[in-house]
């Protein structure tokens, strides 16, 4: 008798019977633009965790993942690019010692650890370059997993923004401000 699992036993049974792979993160070039681009597209056409429209231009995010002041990094398992990730000061000026940062993984490379080791990357790689806190402007209240894997790492929600973020599916639902002290 055939019985179709849930979506939680069918993730549960992938990260038990695939194989781990092991994610490095080294700082992304001009060879890995296709591929980001590839991993933005899919990530900001959901709809369901970050403020770019889908008809955001490859000029126009790359702009924003590599514009001046900021450090762009792109995660690999297996010899194939999974996730990347972006900081730059929030703000300019008398502000400029707060980072601010942007992650994205690959749809088929989610729950394999990719956006932890990236965020743990990031916040020692902006502590490094000398930014003294990291915080994020807009998290998605109803991404529970990036809220989770923040507050595992330290963040904390200093601020809860009603309705600020316009969802692809659930309308209008609140964004919280998430700050961590990097020192």
């Amino acid at each position: 008798m055939f019985r179709a699992l849930t979506y939680a036993q069918q993730r549960r049974s992938r990260l038990i019977t695939t194989h781990q792979p092991t994610v490095t993160i080294r700082p992304a070039n001009d060879g890995d633009k296709d591929k980001i681009w590839e991993i933005f597209r899919s990530v900001v056409t959901a709809g369901d965790a970050f403020v770019f429209e889908a008809s955001t231009s490859r000029e126009e995010a790359f702009a924003y993942w590599f514009g001046p002041r900021a450090w762009a990094y792109v995660a690999e398992a297996d010899g194939r690019i999974v996730g990347s990730y972006m900081f730059r000061p929030n703000q300019p000026g008398r502000g400029s010692h707060v980072a601010n940062a942007a992650f994205m993984v690959s749809p088929d490379a989610r729950g394999l650890g990719v956006g932890k080791k990236m965020g743990e990357h990031c916040l020692n790689e902006a502590r490094r370059v000398g930014f003294k806190a990291m915080q994020f402007n807009i998290v998605v209240s109803t991404n529970t997993s990036a809220v989770r894997l923040w507050k595992q790492l330290g963040f904390a929600i200093v601020g809860t923004l009603p309705e600020a973020f316009r969802h692809a599916h659930l309308g209008f639902v609140d964004a919280y401000v998430m700050f961590k002290k990097l020192d």
